[in-house]
């Protein structure tokens, strides 16, 4: 049985009003968490970076579960694409901070819960300071900078590290907390990935339920640490594959050769994360390319217009080309441009787009080292050719 974070001291001076008892009364008949149980929850403070995906049902179930205290921390604002998965956000909240609406909505699932903002991007600047007032961090984001810095802050700090990463149809849920016996992010996973191998949610996709899946687990791991019940994960990996409905678990050891808490600690204080994930090394080594020839949206309209020779080139997949394509475009899909470009002439002028600019201009550079001379990327792809020349082509 596990014990509770959250010392005795701090219950003297909790206190249930009616209207909470007849709130969290399924609660206090449950022999595992009874009134001391929710007084413990009333008490306690967890820190939630990111109210994404993730972020969305972690605050609303400690909200409902009565968690005294909570920490958003967000930057960002509510955009259409959100609204599949990300559940603390509605229609009426795009273009608004995804703060306030988180606000607003946790606010109508339990106006006892104190909601504190911090409309901030999670920085070593500013990290400690945020995160020093928590009992608990629950990490929402789904970048490599912010999770190797959430995990130093909680080790440094000597708090609970409650860790997600979900990506397409796969989730995975656990706890860092070397102080309570179990290893860090660092221990399962010492070296990021190069920037730019492993794709976002945005790039990649992700099932919209299965935030849902995750975010309650790990929910479920900070309600199990703040009453002291059950196992928590600590030394466990829980896998999640949404297709196959099945769960895995790996066991996860404290590395003693870890810099940040083995038994020799090299790293003792926060570092430049963005540095240590190699993302100014890799925009240092893309500037020092040759530069990528690109046009605008309008510059395409008018090249069209014009009926100037040219080939356009779809690099997206097929599945994005069914929902949007600009007209006379050829699909050549990223991943199939090595083994198709004798599909392409040489000699024409190619124009290459996708969704963004960004896989198009991998296209370019693949192109250009097979040879290929005429080449132009159209800047910011099919999103800026629904924003600028037909709005009526679809957005995804």
């Amino acid at each position: 049985m596990a014990k509770s974070i959250i010392d005795e001291a701090r219950l003297a001076r909790i206190q249930f009003s009616n209207d909470e008892i007849a709130r969290y009364s399924r609660h206090l008949i449950m022999p595992e968490v009874t009134l001391e149980g929710q007084k413990r929850l009333k008490a306690a403070s967890v820190l939630c970076i990111g109210t994404g995906g993730l972020g969305s049902p972690i605050a609303l179930y400690l909200a409902a579960a009565g968690v005294g205290r909570m920490g958003l921390v967000d930057a960002d604002v509510v955009d259409f694409s959100n609204l599949q998965r990300q559940i603390l956000h509605g229609t009426k909240d795009i273009g608004r901070k995804k703060l306030n609406s988180a606000r607003d909505r946790i606010r109508e699932v339990n106006p006892n819960v104190q909601v504190e903002l911090h409309d901030t991007m999670f920085r070593a600047e500013n990290a400690m300071e945020i995160a020093a007032g928590y009992d608990i961090v629950i990490d929402g984001t789904d970048n490599f900078p912010t999770r190797y810095l959430s995990n130093d802050v909680c080790v440094f700090l000597k708090k609970p590290n409650v860790y997600g990463s979900i990506f397409r149809f796969e989730g995975q849920c656990t706890i860092f907390a070397p102080h309570l016996g179990g290893p860090c992010y660092r221990c399962m996973v010492p070296e990021p990935p190069p920037p730019g191998l492993v794709p976002s949610c945005a790039e990649g996709g992700v099932l919209g339920v299965l935030p849902g899946i995750i975010g309650v687990m790990q929910a479920i791991e900070a309600i199990k640490l703040i009453i002291g019940i059950g196992e928590p994960l600590l030394g466990r990996l829980v896998l999640f594959d949404a297709l196959q409905l099945k769960f895995r678990e790996l066991k996860l050891r404290r590395d003693p050769k870890c810099p940040v808490c083995g038994d020799h600690p090299t790293i003792t204080e926060l570092i430049d994360y963005d540095q240590f994930c190699g993302i100014p090394q890799a925009a240092a080594a893309e500037a020092a390319e040759a530069p990528i020839p690109a046009m605008t949206v309008h510059e395409l309209k008018k090249k069209m217009e014009g009926k100037e020779p040219f080939v356009l080139v779809d690099v997206r997949e097929p599945f994005e080309y069914e929902i949007a394509r600009i007209p006379g475009s050829k699909l050549i899909p990223l991943g199939q441009l090595p083994s198709r470009m004798s599909e392409l002439d040489s000699a024409d002028d190619i124009v290459l787009h996708c969704k963004s600019g960004i896989r198009s201009g991998k296209a370019l550079k693949l192109l250009r080292e097979a040879g290929f001379a005429k080449l132009t990327n159209v800047a910011g792809g099919i999103e800026a050719w629904a924003d600028q020349i037909d709005p009526s082509v679809p957005k995804y």
